[in-house]
């Protein structure tokens, strides 16, 4: 064999070039992974800040100093592995977790103000620190007394259908939330004051706030400004008790910019009474022991890239063995499966790769062979079968009236006569299906109306139909026009209403509706099981084993039914209940 025709020299060659493209391709995304590994780390990092910026901010928010942060700070260092430094905002040091290099000039990671929340790193809306609760904070009778009527509320909203849950505050204050479409309305009747009844520790701060904010707001019209205690709605009191919603602010502002005046005060009120509840402003510098630096940095030093090329070097000479090797193991197993595919035997697997694909797409052609085979003689001593009976009968029926045992009468004569009608039948059968197995079969479609058609069957089997005492019925749904061989259509439902009314027991009906694209053969007959539905359509078969060619058909007809069906471009489908009834439904093409 030519070296260049050789499967070994196509392989190798082959092998490197990919080799070469998959060890390129290999250095390329290694490095591409290495700098995604440092990114991840990064983004670790900023993970780590935004929770060390939680931690602090939460401290923050419940004590008037940093006094008690240190050990808090050590220790989350330490989990990090990072520097965790706090100054002032004059860049004295608060708290330092460890030594390294000056920070003064250095950027903070963020600014630690509960009173003043960084959004980018909060990802929420609110400025103020919920935790920083202040003067607001409830006492344990008040939260008793709160809880206690949050309980009765919960009750009264469960035995309305409405799902709800009791949600605390960080103030102590717990509040009702349904988590379930509310209808009717329930929560209100339920108690819809629980958010906006303060109790007297907030009534007293909401009371200083609404001094302050209407101090900030330059006077409400000698009322004073209320705050709800979550510090939602605002409502004037004068002096005379009455309260009105504040719409618009003194000196003709709009209503909307009055509201962001009334907010923007409300803010900046807030700041100032919890001012003292929370610790000072600090800034967070979160950065590596050693450099200082807030980040992780990656280069690709010179030894990196000795060392890459060293390696891919190296793979791609262990891929040319390697090929090489596999080559010759490869060329083995391929003259064995030529010379197993010559014989009569089946081929040995060994792998599953093509080689074993291959071997194994060999032993299912010869498994198709031999089944294929089998039924061939199975139809071979099938069609012997249904042909000996009726040549028997008309050999047994002649030989009798030669020895004189059975008169020459017209009764004679009728029987051979339906034994060669039976036997011509069987034979036109067998043709009609070496025709669709040879591919010769051919249809001639024309638009027809359905209607006629199937009536023309329903009138030749009437007479069928009233000797078994079944009734046959038609029912047309529409004039629907279909493009079919009339002879064949008739032949299909022929061959269905004939069986409905073998397998209908006399009482029964056999109804043929026609409709768009459709025909439907239902009976009230016998039914057939679930096991032996999928086996309807193919030849010699019979539900029921004991009966013959003459009370259970050729066992031809449902396979040519099937065969003439698909011959159009549709299909046949068949359901059945036993004990209930058969509906086989025939859909065919509209027409043009």
């Amino acid at each position: 064999m030519p070296w260049r025709h050789s499967l070994v020299i196509r392989l190798l060659a082959a092998s490197v070039l990919i080799a070469i493209a998959a060890i390129a391709a290999t250095a390329w995304l290694a490095t591409r992974t290495a700098t995604r590994a440092i990114n991840q780390e990064q983004g670790r990092s900023l993970t780590g800040d935004k929770g060390v910026y939680d931690m602090l901010v939460a401290y923050a928010a419940g004590h008037p100093d940093w006094s008690e942060a240190p050990e808090l700070v050590h220790q989350r260092a330490a989990e990090l592995g990072r520097r965790i430094t706090l100054m002032t905002e004059d860049r004295e040091v608060i708290i330092d977790s460890g030594p390294g290099p000056s920070l003064r000039a250095a950027r903070p990671s963020a600014v630690i103000d509960p009173l003043n929340l960084d959004l980018g790193l909060t990802g929420g809306t609110e400025r103020i620190d919920e935790r920083a609760v202040g003067p607001y904070l409830l006492p344990a009778s008040e939260r008793a007394e709160l809880r206690d009527y949050a309980r009765r509320m919960l009750n009264c909203l469960t035995r309305e259908g409405v799902g709800a849950r009791i949600m605390e505050s960080p103030t102590g204050r717990p509040s009702v939330q349904v988590i379930s479409p509310d209808p009717d309305g329930a929560r209100p009747r339920c108690g819809a004051d629980l958010d906006v009844t303060a109790t007297a520790t907030e009534r007293k701060a909401l009371r200083t706030l609404g001094t302050m904010t209407s101090a900030c707001l330059g006077g409400v019209n000698g009322g004073i400004l209320m705050v709800s205690p979550q510090f939602s709605d605002y409502i004037l009191s004068n002096a005379n008790g009455d309260r009105t919603v504040v719409s618009v602010i003194p000196g003709g502002v709009s209503s909307e910019t009055g509201t962001t005046r009334i907010r923007s005060c409300l803010e900046k009120s807030r700041r100032t009474q919890l001012q003292p509840y929370v610790a000072p402003p600090a800034l967070l510098f979160v950065t590596d022991p050693d450099t200082g630096a807030d980040r992780t940095t990656f280069t690709l030093s010179r030894g990196n890239t000795i060392r890459i090329v060293a390696v891919t070097g190296a793979v791609l000479l262990a891929t040319i063995l390697v090929t090489v090797l596999a080559g010759r193991r490869l060329v083995r197993p391929l003259r064995a499966l030529a010379e197993a595919a010559g014989g009569s035997g089946p081929v040995i697997v060994t792998g599953r790769d093509e080689i074993g694909h291959l071997a194994r797409a060999l032993n299912d052609s010869a498994e198709r062979r031999d089944r294929a085979e089998a039924q061939r003689r199975a139809m071979v001593a099938d069609v012997a079968h249904e042909l000996r009976t009726p040549l028997t009968n008309i050999r047994g029926w002649l030989e009798a009236a030669q020895d004189d045992i059975a008169p020459t009468d017209a009764q004679l004569v009728a029987l051979l006569h339906e034994e060669a009608l039976l036997l011509q039948h069987v034979i036109e059968d067998l043709s009609d299906l070496a025709a669709v197995d040879a591919g010769t079969l051919r249809v001639h479609p024309e638009e027809i109306p359905v209607r006629d058609v199937v009536g023309q069957v329903v009138d030749i089997h009437v007479g069928t139909a009233h000797t078994a005492g079944v009734r046959l019925e038609t029912v047309a749904v529409g004039d629907p026009v279909l493009f079919a061989d009339p002879v064949r259509i008739r032949q299909v439902v022929g061959n269905l209403v004939s069986n409905a009314i073998r397998y209908t027991p006399p009482g029964g009906t056999v109804t043929v509706t026609v409709q768009e694209q459709a025909i439907l053969v239902r009976d009230t007959g016998i039914g057939i099981s679930a096991e032996h539905l999928p086996r309807v359509f193919d030849r010699f078969w019979r539900a029921d084993e004991s009966r013959s060619r003459t009370t259970g058909g050729s066992g031809l007809g449902l396979a040519i039914t099937r065969k003439l069906v698909e011959a159009h471009g549709g299909a046949i489908s068949v359901e059945s209940t036993p004990g209930q009834g058969t509906l086989f439904t025939v859909r065919l093409p509209p027409g043009a």
